[in-house]
C-alpha cells in the first residue's frame, strides 16, 4: 500500500524515499513512529542522537521504525496524528514544539504509547515525558573550558532563547567560573542567541555570525547548544583555526598556552603563525568531537575540545524497550548525572587536548554533583 498525505513523507530507517510499501503480513508486533523537530534527524545533534537510539532498538530488538522529518513548524502536529492514526505503539516527539501534538493525540489515541523530549504532557497513563538535566552536563564542559581557556573569555551560543537553552547556559556560566576561580583567574562568558522563533535551531549562517563576534572579543572556545545552527559554529572555527595576539581585543591577552605539545596538523603552522592560538568548539547533544578533525588524524591537534552529551538516544531506546518489554510507565522521567543521561565526550578525537588530571578533576566535579555537595545552578 503506497502512502503519501498531508505532504509527509513516511521513511523506513535506511530507505531513502518519501514513500514505502507496507505488506501487512510482513508487520513487526512493535511498530515506531518518530516525529523530529526542526533540523531533522542528520542535524548531528539533537535529533539525530534520538534516531541513533531508534536504530539501536532496531538493531536488538527487530521493531520497525518509521520517521517523519517537518519541512517547517505547521508540519510538526500532523506527523504525531498520523502515526497515532495509524495505530502504532509508540510515537516518540523529538522535542518541546511537538508536545501539543503529543498531547493531543495521547488524549484521544489511549491505545497508543508516546514518548516527548524536553517537555512535559499532562496525559501521564500513555506518555512518558523525557527531561534532562542540561545543566549538570553544561557546568561539566564550562569546568574544562575555564581549565583550558588561552584568553579567560569564552563563548555561549544558544539556539533559541528559551528556559531550555537558559538552562545550558547557565551550568556552563557557572562550570567556567569555578574552574577560573580555583586557578585564581578571572574570567568572562559572553552568552548570544540565534533567534527567538524555532527558525534558530536550523541557522548556521547566523551562528557563524555570532561566533565571529564572539572570537573578535576574544573567546577562545564556544559551546553551542543550537541544534543544528550549531554546524556553523563549527564550520566557523575549523575554517578560522586559531586566534592571533595582534587580533585580540583591548584588556584581552593570551594567559598561557595548555597546548603548546599537542601536534599540529601539517597545514596549522602556515595558517597559524606568529603569536597564536587554537580556536575550539563544544558541541552538545551527540558527540560532536570527530566534526574538528582537520586532517583525518585524531593524533593531531582536534578543534573540538569537547562536547556535552545529552542522552537523547539512551532515552529514545529505554522508551522503546519498555514497549517491546510490557513494561511501559507514564509520567516524568528525569535523566542526569546520577543515570549517565547527560555528561562529557572523552574519546580519541579530544584525549591530547584534556591531560589525564584535569579528567581526574572533572571527574571528582562530577562525584560532587551527584552526592549533591556541589550545587549547579538552572536559570541564568
Amino acid at each position: 500500500m503506497m502512502r503519501k498525505t498531508l505532504g509527509i513523507s513516511w521513511v523506513l530507517t535506511g530507505i531513502l524515499t518519501g514513500l514505502f510499501v507496507l505488506s501487512s503480513a510482513a508487520q513487526p508486533q512493535i511498530r515506531v513512529g518518530i516525529a523530529f523537530g526542526e533540523g531533522g534527524k542528520n542535524d548531528r545533534s539533537f535529533n539525530q542522537s534520538a534516531a541513533e537510539g531508534a536504530e539501536r532498538a532496531k538493531q536488538d530488538f527487530g521493531v520497525q521504525v518509521f520517521d517523519f522529518e517537518p519541512t517547517d513548524p505547521s508540519q510538526l502536529g500532523p506527523g504525531v496524528r498520523r502515526f497515532a492514526e495509524e495505530g502504532f505503539d509508540v510515537v516518540i516527539g523529538v522535542g518541546f514544539a511537538l508536545e501539543p501534538a503529543v498531547t493531543a493525540s495521547a488524549a484521544e489515541f489511549k491505545e497508543v504509547k508516546f514518548g516527548l523530549v524536553d517537555a512535559v504532557s499532562p496525559e501521564k497513563d500513555n506518555v512518558a515525558s523525557l527531561l534532562f538535566r542540561e545543566h549538570e552536563g553544561s557546568f561539566l564542559v564550562g569546568y574544562i573550558a575555564g581549565k583550558q581557556t588561552q584568553t579567560g573569555v569564552v563563548g555561549f551560543l544558544g539556539g533559541m532563547d528559551i528556559p531550555l537553552i537558559h538552562k545550558f547556559e547557565a551550568g556552563y556560566r557557572a562550570g567556567v567560573e569555578y574552574a577560573c576561580a580555583e586557578d585564581g583567574i578571572t574570567c568572562r562568558v559572553i552568552a548570544n542567541y540565534v533567534g527567538t522563533t524555532p527558525a534558530a535551531w536550523n541557522d548556521p549562517a547566523r551562528a557563524k555570525e555570532i561566533a565571529a563576534a564572539q572570537k573578535a572579543q576574544g573567546a577562545d572556545i564556544i559551546y553551542a547548544a543550537a541544534g543544528g545552527s550549531g554546524l556553523g559554529l563549527i564550520d566557523f572555527v575549523k575554517q578560522e583555526r586559531c586566534l592571533r595576539a595582534s587580533d585580540l581585543p583591548a584588556g584581552v591577552s593570551f594567559i598561557r598556552d595548555p597546548f603548546a605539545e599537542v601536534p599540529k596538523p601539517a597545514d596549522y603552522a602556515s595558517l597559524c603563525s606568529g603569536d597564536t592560538r587554537p580556536l575550539f568548539f563544544i558541541g552538545v547533544d551527540a558527540n560532536q568531537n570527530y566534526l574538528g578533525d582537520t586532517d583525518n588524524n585524531p593524533a593531531t591537534l582536534n578543534h573540538g575540545l569537547t562536547s556535552m552529551l545529552k542522552r537523547v538516544d539512551v532515552a529514545t531506546y529505554e522508551v522503546i524497550r519498555s514497549v517491546v518489554e510490557g513494561n511501559f510507565v507514564g509520567g516524568i522521567q528525569t535523566f542526569g548525572l546520577e543515570n549517565e543521561g547527560v555528561g562529557y565526550a572523552l574519546d580519541e578525537y579530544n584525549q591530547a587536548l584534556l591531560p589525564a588530571d584535569l579528567v581526574a578533576a572533572v571527574e571528582a566535579v562530577k562525584q560532587n554533583i551527584i552526592a549533591g555537595t556541589l550545587q549547579v545552578p538552572e536559570e541564568r
